[in-house]
C-alpha cells in the first residue's frame, strides 16, 4: 500500500544477512530484495537477525531495493513462558 510519499510499504522476512547493514528480505509475493537499514534503526543501535519480520519501503520506479523502517516485536518471544526467575535474592534495605 503506497504512503504519502508514494513509497510501497511492505512486510517481510530477513532471509539473509549481508556485510555492510544489508540484508535480503523476502516479501509476502516470495520475491526477494536488498534492503539496507534507515538511518533511525542504525543510530538507535537495532539489532536485526536472520528470521527477524521486518517494516520496507520500496520506490515502485525501483523494486528490487528496499529501506528496512521498522522491526515487527515477536509477540511470542517477549512474553516469558512462566513466573520471573531472579538470579539473586532480593534486595535488603
Amino acid at each position: 500500500m503506497p504512503n504519502s510519499d508514494g513509497l510501497l510499504e511492505l512486510e517481510g522476512k530477513i532471509v539473509a544477512v549481508l556485510p555492510g547493514t544489508m540484508f535480503r528480505v523476502e516479501l509476502p509475493n516470495k520475491y526477494v530484495v536488498l534492503a539496507y537499514l534507515s538511518g533511525k534503526l542504525r543510530k538507535n543501535f537495532i539489532r536485526i537477525i536472520e528470521g527477524d519480520v521486518v517494516r520496507v519501503e520500496i520506490d515502485p520506479k525501483d523494486l528490487s531495493q528496499a529501506r528496512i523502517v521498522y522491526r515487527v516485536r515477536n509477540a511470542a518471544a517477549q512474553a516469558p513462558a512462566g513466573p520471573l526467575k531472579r538470579s539473586m535474592p532480593p534486595r535488603r534495605k
